[in-house]
């Protein structure tokens, strides 16, 4: 069947294999009528009550980004559609900005992007006073400082450690969210101060002209041939480890390999069956994303397997150790400097 052909039918009713073979550019998506709309005019909604006149271009792309020069962002594509959330989901195993809260603080970190180009923020001595340069380069990974007051706190993994602009446009998102409370939640930190200037900063830029204007959008849905097998392959490879980091010592602490444990349940099937719980829990801990957690169980199940490991006591205590182990695992994975770096 061609991809026209395949068009024709709801999306809804194309089953997993026949939506992984259409291309990105055949999806006829559109934001008109979904949530996302909604939560776009929330966005614009609360830049009116800041009384920020400019109200960013948003388009469909295969993933979150604003791009350098243009005064707009792309949003990932699966959040125009239910059943492409569900594919998602399946692909990725979560949803990044599926719920509306989650879907709010990307919108607002991104908008921060978008007035840092729109108004060349980046480009004031004031500006590099407070964050740094923006010129210096853009890390693949970065190795934050978890007990820092330096920064806020708003997406995950203290995002705002990444780099001078994310620094910006996280300390941007935190003042634009209503009834957010910053001077007292932030009351003695040293981020308050970069929360006063961003203040200072909006009121003074809030009733002028952008300097940049640029509505083109980047590799809007319809100019993406790739499928979206090739494209969730892509995405996995990209939020998949490198070198799972755990040692059979701790699997060996946590399940038994003794010939006298032949007959107590597999220690492989038992994980099978905790993983997705497993995995949801340390996410939610760790901020990391649930693929790059289901590599590791992935990889602690197979080795499970090649020990003939077995679980000899009771299964809600097998379930918290392995908890905890999991999480202790992912938290030295993400402290040798492996935090995801994608909006």
């Amino acid at each position: 069947m061609s991809h026209k052909g395949r068009v024709r039918h709801s999306l809804d009713e194309l089953s997993d294999e026949e939506l992984l073979d259409l291309r990105m550019c055949d999806l006829s998506l559109n934001i008109k009528g979904t949530p996302l709309e909604e939560a776009i005019e929330r966005l614009y909604s609360e830049l009116e009550q800041k009384k920020i006149r400019l109200r960013p271009h948003v388009w469909l792309s295969d993933d979150w980004f604003v791009p350098d020069g243009v005064a707009g962002m792309a949003v990932p594509f699966y959040l125009a559609h239910r059943r492409l959330r569900r594919l998602e989901e399946k692909q990725m195993l979560e949803v990044e900005g599926g719920s509306e809260e989650e879907c709010m603080r990307i919108l607002r970190h991104e908008a921060g992007h978008v007035l840092d180009n729109a108004y060349r923020l980046r480009r004031r001595k004031c500006w590099r006073e407070v964050f740094g340069k923006a010129s210096q380069p853009y890390p693949d990974q970065y190795d934050p400082r978890p007990y820092s007051k330096s920064y806020v706190l708003h997406l995950d993994l203290w995002y705002a450690q990444s780099h001078p602009v994310e620094d910006f446009a996280e300390t941007f998102a935190v003042w634009l969210k209503p009834r957010s409370r910053w001077r007292v939640q932030y009351q003695g930190w040293p981020a308050l101060k970069k929360l006063e200037f961003v203040d200072e900063l909006m009121g003074e830029i809030r009733q002028q002209k952008p300097i940049v204007a640029s509505r083109k959008p980047v590799d809007p849905l319809r100019a993406i041939r790739r499928t979206l097998r090739q494209h969730y392959r892509r995405k996995r490879a990209r939020y998949g480890l490198d070198h799972p980091d755990f040692y059979d010592r701790d699997l060996l602490r946590l399940f038994s390999g003794s010939p006298q444990s032949a007959k107590c349940p597999s220690a492989a099937a038992f994980l099978r069956r905790v993983r997705p719980e497993l995995r949801r829990v340390v996410a939610r801990w760790t901020g990391e994303y649930q693929y790059t957690i289901d590599q590791v169980l992935s990889e602690m199940i197979d080795r499970c397997r090649e020990l003939n490991l077995r679980l000899e006591q009771p299964e809600s205590e097998a379930r918290r150790e392995a908890l905890a182990m999991l999480t202790v695992q992912t938290m030295n994975y993400l402290h040798n400097g492996h935090h995801r770096i994608a909006l």
